[in-house]
Order: structure tokens, then sequence, then C-alpha cells
């Protein structure tokens, strides 16, 4: 027997959303399927064996992540988003075939120093606005025209990231735009990435020729507000546990840790086999629900660390037993984001690791 508590993941969602950003490529751009952390807690060997026949490529944070997907016999390219951290990484990734960002000199002195047999494809990052890596404008052409009479360079990808795609209306995206389409253009127009979800979805003219499709892979959507783009995709991972007690509450009396939820009047409970030992949010505020027999069922009181309480007054027919959904195909991870004033990316990668994956669909992964 285990515990009553999974996340199912829909590997054909998974396809599907990945199919669906190359569809909305403006120039029948290339799409990298970024999977670092886990495939955003989905399970990234799993996730890269569902796509690999289809993905152009992945993207992971390191080269741990990075070893993980090779050791899955994983044979497509692999970018390291974080670059690496020191020349002890280079053998690994010149052995293993990874692609490197750089995004700083003391990275390419590394390369200088060591130079490895086979030559490297790299992702040199452009610091377009976001300031956070990579290299200013008039250092990223220095960078480009260095790395280009190396021997151990075989190919550059010109990359950037923007800082506030998913408000597509928001002034800097277009200071961003205009800084890379200059710089590449200098360059004499080599070949970039510069769309994440949210302006693969909105912003057509920053597509270029490779595409990094993150959280639009797993179904959420990366704007705070219902967008018609993001409207077509589908969630991939649907959380459920079980009730797993009912009683009844009288007026006046009090439910949780801290006694904050108080009883107006008397209502059907019941408890719920989650907590934020699972990764459910504590933070949860007042409005957040879950889906009992389709019916939504408000949160009440405080989520402990294996358990949550709701109000069953609109769902008499629930039974200990019954399949509760946190969020999924019935309820957006979204709206449960929302209500615990968080990101889904935060609430998807933080579902730990006692709450098994279950792969419906293309189960290659299992």
């Amino acid at each position: 027997m285990t515990r009553p508590i999974r996340a199912t993941i829909d590997l054909n969602a998974l396809l599907a959303n990945y199919q669906y950003a190359k569809q909305m490529s403006a120039n029948n751009a290339q799409a990298l399927a970024v999977i670092k952390a886990d495939a955003y807690g989905h399970g990234a060997i799993a996730a890269a064996k569902a796509l690999d026949a289809e993905a152009d490529g992945f993207a992971v944070a390191s080269v741990e992540e990075a070893l993980q997907l090779r050791q899955a016999n994983i044979k497509s390219p692999i970018v390291l988003l974080e670059g690496f951290f020191s020349a002890e990484e280079l053998e690994a990734i010149s052995h293993y075939n990874l692609q490197p960002l750089i995004h700083s000199q003391q990275q390419i002195e590394v390369l200088h120093k060591h130079p490895q047999n086979k030559a490297l494809t790299v992702w040199l990052k452009l610091d377009s606005g976001m300031h956070r890596l990579g290299f200013s404008p008039e250092q990223f052409i220095t960078a480009f025209t260095e790395l280009t009479q190396r021997p151990y360079i075989k190919n550059i990808i010109c990359t950037s990231h923007f800082a506030c795609a998913d408000e597509p209306d928001h002034p800097l995206n277009k200071k961003q735009l205009a800084c890379c389409a200059q710089t590449i253009k200098t360059l004499g127009n080599p070949p970039a990435s510069l769309a994440n979800s949210p302006a693969i979805l909105t912003m057509p003219d920053s597509h270029y020729q490779w595409l990094r499709p993150g959280i639009m892979l797993y179904g959420s959507s990366p704007f705070a507000y219902p967008h018609p783009q993001a409207s077509a995709l589908q969630p991939v991972m649907t959380l459920t546990a079980e009730l797993i007690a009912t009683k009844n509450l009288e007026a006046g009396e009090t439910v949780g840790y801290g006694a904050s939820f108080q009883v107006g009047k008397s209502l059907p409970m019941g408890v719920v086999s989650i907590g934020y030992g699972d990764g459910y949010p504590r933070y949860i505020a007042e409005g957040a629900a879950v889906v009992i027999h389709g019916i939504r069922c408000p949160i009440i009181g405080r989520v402990s660390m294996d358990m949550i309480t709701v109000d069953l007054t609109h769902c008499p027919q629930a039974n200990i037993g019954d399949t509760v959904e946190l969020w999924g195909t019935q309820l957006s991870v979204n709206e449960i984001a929302a209500h615990a004033n968080t990101i889904s990316y935060e609430l998807l990668t933080k579902i730990t690791q006692r709450v098994p994956r279950h792969y419906i669909g293309n189960t290659t992964g299992e």
C-alpha cells in the first residue's frame, strides 16, 4: 500500500505543447525543449524520452542534469543554460557532446587554457537588458569575433533572455529586441535564439532560428491573465490526492493549526492527503479550492505538512477514498499559484520526491 497521492504526467500533452510551440514559429524555427529542474518537476528523463524523436534539442541548467539524460540514452543536442563553472567540466562537455552557454570573459579564458580535441558548439549570451548573465553589446561583438577564430569552436549561436516577455506591452521588450537585432545584424546575422515561452506566443519578431519553450511545454500559461494563444496549451501534470476523513463542524469551532479558520455555520469538512511536505503551497490564500466529483470545494484552515482541510458543503456526496484534484485538467495550476502569491513554475518544481509520478500517453519514459 502507498500513501494516496500522485502526479499524473500526460506525455501526449507534453508532445502536443512542444508541437504547438513550433507551429507558433514565424519562420519555421527549431526549438529546444527546456527540461531543466527535472523538467519543471515532471521528470526530465521521462520528458526527454517522450520528446526525443521530435525535439530539435534539449536545454538544462548544468552538466549534472545533462549527464542524467545522456546516461538515459538521450542522443539529441543538449544545451547548458548556465554554461560551465570550472575547467574540470570541459572534458565531460566535450565527451558527451554538450553545448555550453558562454556568458563571461572568464569562461572564454578557461576555454583558451583548456582547449578540447573536439570542436564545440557554444551559445553566446548577450545581455540585452535583463542584466543577469551575458556580455554587453560591445563585449559581445568582441567575444563573438574572438571565438570564431578559435579552432576548438565549431558553431556559435547568439542568445539572450527577455526580462518582461510575460508582459507583452512592457517597453523593455522593444528595447531588448532592438538591441539584439542591431547586434546580430552587426555580426552578419548568425543563428540566434531569443524567444522563451511568452515570446513564442506573442513576439514573432523574436523567433529567429531557435525557440526555447519552457513553461508552455507543461501546459501552464506564462501570463498572469487569460491569453488566447496560451489557451491552446494542454495541462501535463494533474496532481491528485484522496479524501481520507470527513466530519461535521459546528458554528464557532476552529480548524487546524493556529485555529485560524473559525466556522461561521455548521459545515461538513474533509481531510485530504497532501500538504506542504509534498510541495503543495503552505501560504495558500482564502479562495483557493480543490475539485471533488467535478465540484470546487474551498480550502479551509492552514495547510499542514501532510494534510489540508476542505469545505464539503457543495459536495455532500463526497466520501472517504474519493479522488481530489489539486491542479491539472479541471483546475489550473496558475490559479493555485495566484492564491499562493507565486507562479506556476515554483509550484511545479517544488513537488517533492515523495509524490509518485505516474506517466500516461507516450510511456517510453517509464
